[in-house]
């Protein structure tokens, strides 16, 4: 299908203080948070991406809308329910350090499958939606650009462990495994066969370079598309399936 890179928002000064941001009003980006989505998309100018879909809170949006700016007109902006935070509910606004002491938080960490914040929405709903919104939009990117399409998703740390988590084949009681630092980018590719993991939690890559589309083959040369890995690792990223 198609390639989505997966962003977290930048720094926020509830990140800073520890605090479970959730989806509270007024959390947007401080000033490293700024200088992070401005650096973003400074690596994401030399790439041609087709959409941005952001989750509506505010942090997200100043992250997607530095993104956008570095685009031609043609790339699409678009708010996503889809990827908003998680409902914690309760937990909003809490400091981690509170939160970490009550007895919910030792099933979020080993089984997070079976959680459900008091007052708000359960990790497996979260995970249902995040990952649906990422597949229904891969299937609008490819109706209208082909599979070549690249498209970034600007979201929060749990729904994109979850969503990579997904595209791993690991079960959502092992996504706590998954690291993803604010203003950091994953990649999956999704084929018919499977998704692929290109990178995960990258703050340095050359996107420009690593999504560049391989050099064109002649006619008589050039294999059919496979979705298959290759034995052995083949040439990496450059090698990865169509």
């Amino acid at each position: 299908m198609t390639t989505v890179l997966l962003i977290r928002h930048g720094r926020t000064s509830a990140n800073t203080a520890g605090l479970l941001a959730g989806r509270a009003s007024g959390i947007t980006l401080d000033a490293a948070g700024v200088q992070q989505a401005a650096d973003l998309a400074a690596r994401l100018s030399g790439v041609q991406l087709r959409a941005v879909v952001t989750s509506p809170l505010r942090r997200c949006r100043q992250t997607a809308q530095a993104v956008v700016a570095t685009q031609s007109d043609s790339c699409v902006f678009a708010v996503e329910q889809g990827l908003v935070e998680c409902g914690y509910g309760e937990w909003t606004g809490k400091s981690l350090r509170e939160l970490s002491k009550d007895k919910l938080w030792g099933a979020i960490q080993q089984q997070p499958s079976a959680v459900r914040f008091p007052g708000g929405e359960s990790m497996s709903e979260m995970s249902t939606r995040a990952i649906a919104a990422v597949r229904d939009w891969n299937a609008r990117m490819q109706a209208e650009h082909g599979t070549d399409a690249v498209w970034a998703a600007v979201s929060h740390g749990d729904l994109i462990k979850a969503i990579l988590a997904d595209a791993l084949g690991m079960h959502l009681d092992s996504f706590q495994r998954i690291v993803v630092d604010p203003a950091s980018i994953s990649i999956v590719r999704y084929t018919a066969a499977r998704p692929y993991v290109i990178t995960a939690n990258s703050t340095t890559v050359d996107l420009a370079a690593f999504l560049a589309p391989p050099p064109k083959r002649s006619r008589s040369r050039r294999p059919k598309p496979s979705t298959n890995a290759p034995v052995g690792g083949g040439l990496g990223a450059a090698d990865a399936p169509e």
